[in-house]
């Protein structure tokens, strides 16, 4: 009868992680140190003006936006997940069979239906 010995891990195991992750540190900040040093250092009004996508800033940065700006922009980012989803099925389509055809055609059907309930609630009309 074998027994198994449980691995067991010495603080020394860890020392070429504290060495990269010590290295990794000094190296951004000597980084930023050398930067902050030898950068130029020339301050005008027209350098620290604020600028947004090139555009010079106009009005209240604290101006209302419209709900419907994050509704479209959080359902995009959900349905955009919801399609990374389908590169890992599509590459292992075979190898799933018809039980992960019927899986991925259930999760679709779920995917469509939150997507029909958007578009009867109006969400996506920009008015």
């Amino acid at each position: 009868m074998e027994t198994t010995v449980p691995i067991q891990y010495l603080p020394g195991d860890y020392l070429p992680i504290l060495i990269q992750f010590v290295a990794a540190l000094g190296f951004v900040v000597f980084a930023m140190v050398v930067t902050h040093n030898i950068g130029p250092k020339r301050k005008s009004a027209v350098k620290n003006a604020s600028w947004e996508c090139g555009i010079e800033s106009k009005g209240d940065a604290r101006a209302p936006v419209s709900i419907k700006y994050f509704l479209i922009a959080i359902l995009f980012v959900l349905f955009d997940v919801e399609i990374i989803f389908l590169y890992p099925w599509a590459v292992n389509f075979k190898a799933l069979g018809i039980n992960g055809f019927i899986w991925m055609l259930m999760f679709m059907g779920l995917l469509l239906t939150g997507f029909f309930y958007v578009i009867k609630k109006g969400v996506l009309k920009w008015e």
